[in-house]
């Protein structure tokens, strides 16, 4: 991984002080056998680079599973009922899927949920590894074929490396953002849930919008669209 040994990222002039935190968390209590089998987590886990720059890791999925193979993505995946909650849930499966001890990472803020292409309920939580050295990746090859880093604000820029996919759901159109990135580890792909997701996150964390056109919806705007009642 790129890193540094220096501070915690989220330091008092960090852009990442705009989260909120558990603020689309709704209680345990709250959530039923049948909601938490809709509901899903991802950790975009930051950290800060050798240059300053905040940094989230991905990992490509494993080309043996049945959904979605050879995707990038952010650690993550379906609630259990052990989960008290979505951010136990996206430590839970960063441990499992890339050996990602929760106790190096602190959770800062749970944004709203994300809708993905089979309908769960996504809920990105933002979580900060301030010693990212401490971190030794342990791959679960059922899961995870590679785990790389990237800067967060690439999702804000055009610069090449951004393209937009129109697509059709039922009749409706769609934007698929995409984003080419080279690392030590390979060539990667970002898109789908994962690049809508880090465009989000990356919009508030630096209280800006991307530089590239987004006048269409992308996957999970069009169904909160569709479902939101009139």
């Amino acid at each position: 991984m790129d890193s540094s040994q220096s501070d915690d990222p989220i330091t008092e002039n960090s852009p990442t002080n705009k989260l909120e935190l558990g603020s689309f968390t709704p209680s345990p209590s709250m959530m039923t056998k049948e909601m938490r089998k809709k509901r899903a987590a991802v950790l975009i886990c930051i950290f800060k680079g050798t240059e300053g720059e905040l940094r989230v890791i991905l990992t490509r999925r494993s080309m043996k599973l049945s959904s979605h193979p050879g995707d990038v993505a952010l650690p993550g995946g379906k609630m259990d009922e052990c989960d008290v909650d979505d951010s136990a849930t996206a430590l839970r499966e960063a441990m499992e899927e890339i050996g990602l001890d929760p106790n190096l990472v602190r959770v800062v803020a749970n944004l709203e949920p994300f809708i993905s292409s089979n309908l769960l309920r996504v809920v990105p939580v933002v979580g900060v590894l301030s010693r990212v050295e401490d971190f030794k990746p342990v791959l679960n090859s059922d899961e995870v074929d590679a785990i790389f880093d990237a800067p967060l604000a690439m999702f804000l820029e055009e610069e090449g490396r951004h393209k937009c996919l129109e697509k059709e759901w039922e009749g409706w159109k769609y934007a698929c953002h995409m984003f080419e990135f080279e690392s030590e580890q390979g060539n990667f792909v970002v898109g789908g849930l994962t690049a809508s997701i880090l465009i989000h996150a990356a919009s508030i964390i630096y209280q800006r919008s991307p530089s590239f056109d987004q006048n269409l919806q992308d996957f999970s705007e069009l169904q909160w669209t569709l479902t939101t009642p009139k």
